[in-house]
């Protein structure tokens, strides 16, 4: 049991993505890609708050669980257990949030055509600066921007 809940809180964990302009996820690679220049307005420090999709309640509830069921005799394990599994699930949950947040920016640009977007992605190596020529890169419905080829 106790392998199993590590086996699910590791699957959690694994489940984790990226909005980072380094990675390109799988499904994205050679997919055709719309670029539009644009120059960047301003940028500011944001933070993507983590994601709580339950599975961390899961594995700590579980975890948890297990735990408090090993502690005692019969009648005062269950009753452990019980609690260890609410406690599991509890901190289960604040460990996925805080295992998910992401640093990132804000980039306020202006494309050539006058109109203006706005894109947040966590930080990536570049550091992008107010008047600085970069691109636009759509693919799938997700956009990164990264500095311009020279």
């Amino acid at each position: 049991m106790k392998r199993f809940a590590v086996w699910v809180l590791a699957l959690a964990i694994a489940g984790c993505t990226s909005t980072s302009p380094d990675v390109v996820q799988r499904g994205d690679a050679q997919r055709l890609s719309t670029v539009i220049d644009a120059t960047v307005l301003s940028v500011r420090p944001v933070t993507v708050d983590g994601t709580q999709s339950g599975m961390g309640s899961v594995a700590g509830g579980l975890a948890g669980g297990v735990a408090g069921a090993s502690v005692g005799g019969r009648r005062e394990g269950i009753i452990i257990g019980v609690l260890g599994a609410v406690a599991g699930a509890v901190a289960g949950n604040a460990i996925e949030r805080s295992a998910t947040r992401e640093d990132a920016v804000e980039v306020l640009l202006q494309l050539r055509n006058g109109e203006r977007r706005a894109i947040v992605q966590a930080r990536g190596s570049e550091t992008l600066q107010a008047g600085d020529a970069v691109i636009l890169v759509t693919t799938g419905g997700k956009a990164r921007v990264t500095r311009a080829p020279r």
